[in-house]
Parts: structure tokens; C-alpha cells; sequence
């Protein structure tokens, strides 16, 4: 890392010797098929949602999100799926910006119809979406106004996800990096959760919380 930064030569022995020095790999999970997305319900969901939030085509999307909600009856424990729901509608409903009123009952009605143990939190968006500042938004077309509200609403979802997959794989997680991971930005939570499966020791995972 060192080479990255200007003026690395000229800084005192004493000092190089806490710039910190690591890789990280990130993929590109756009090339991604669905067949080639494997792991537990949690991972397939999440890699999906981050392969197909950000795409132009709202049929695409609309249809990764359904096949989301599918993979969630593959999980012997409801609650966890209703769980695992929440944290996904907070996710879509933050990052989605253009998903219209028409959209978001269809989705609402794949849920009820499909995994209708988590119809109680359908009943429950519009407190969602208010809780996060965004129900205004969603009336008055998404303004820019609640920009910072959208951006709060889908840190959040993203750092229960990661919470959760952290949690998964290396078991309870020490209370001062849960706090830190609560306190990211997007970017990085993106960061991190795009290389789970990388992840050796949790000491990989704080090197990106510190970067």
C-alpha cells in the first residue's frame, strides 16, 4: 500500500512501519450467472441483490428480487427467512430508487403469495419506509431531498447483512467491531460483504473496517 501513497519515501522509518500493508480482492459480480452464484440461502441472496441492484432494466431486476424471495423457503427456520426478509425489503427499497408504487406491490404480493410467513412484513413497508425518511420520497418521486435518509436506511440494511454473514462464519462477533460495522458507510459494507468468502480470521475483516 505504501506505493500508493505520495510522499511514501520521504516519511520517517519509525512511521512506514505503521502504514498499513494489505490486499484486498474484489469482484465484479455482474458476469455472474445464477448457476454460478452457490452457497447458503443468506449468500445467494445477498450476492444476487448486489450483482442486480443497481441494473437499468427494472423487469431484471424485479425478477432477481423475486427469485430472492424463493430461496428464502429453502430455510428450515422461518423466523430466520423473516428476518433475512426485512433486511432484504430495507436493502431493495433503499438502493432502488426508480421501483414504483406498481412494483413494489408486485412485490408485495410475491411475498404474500410465495412465502406468506413474512406477509406480516409486507403489512409493515410503509413504517419501514417511514422509519428510514423515505416514505415522503416515494410520494413525491423520490427527491433529493431524502437522499441522506435512503443512503442511512441502506447502510443499515447492509450492516445487519453483514452482521449476520460475519456472524455465520466465524461466530459471535466481538462487541467493538460490531459497533464499528454499524457505523460504516455503504462503500465499505459493500466492500466487505463482496469478500466474504475470502475471509480467513477476522483480522482480514478489520483491516477494511480501518482502511
Amino acid at each position: 500500500m505504501g506505493a500508493n501513497l505520495n510522499g511514501y519515501e520521504e516519511l520517517p522509518k519509525d512511521v512506514k512501519v505503521h502504514v498499513p500493508d494489505f490486499d484486498y480482492i474484489i469482484y465484479d459480480l455482474s458476469g455472474f450467472s445464477d448457476e454460478e452464484i452457490k452457497g447458503k440461502v443468506q449468500t445467494r441472496i445477498l450476492l444476487t441483490l448486489l450483482r442486480d441492484i443497481f441494473t437499468k432494466d427494472i423487469d431484471e431486476l424485479i425478477h432477481s428480487i423475486l427469485k430472492c424471495i424463493h430461496y428464502l423457503l429453502e430455510l428450515e427456520d422461518k423466523q430466520t427467512g423473516i428476518e433475512f426478509l426485512e433486511t432484504m425489503i430495507r436493502y431493495v427499497f433503499s438502493a432502488a430508487k426508480y421501483l414504483t408504487k406498481d412494483d413494489m406491490n408486485k412485490i408485495r404480493r410475491e411475498i404474500e403469495t410465495t412465502f406468506p410467513e413474512g406477509s406480516e412484513v409486507t403489512m409493515t413497508l410503509a413504517d419501514i419506509l417511514r422509519e428510514e425518511g423515505m416514505k415522503k420520497g416515494w410520494e413525491e418521486g423520490l427527491e433529493k431531498g431524502i437522499e441522506k435518509g435512503i443512503e442511512l436506511g441502506q447502510a443499515k440494511a447492509l450492516s445487519k447483512t453483514a452482521l449476520q454473514l460475519l456472524t455465520a462464519k466465524f461466530g459471535c462477533l466481538p462487541e467493538e467491531m460490531k459497533e464499528d460495522i454499524k457505523k460504516l458507510d455503504v462503500i465499505t459494507l459493500e466492500l466487505i460483504l463482496s469478500n466474504i468468502f475470502n475471509y480467513n480470521h477476522l483480522d482480514d475483516v478489520k483491516k477494511i473496517i480501518s482502511y
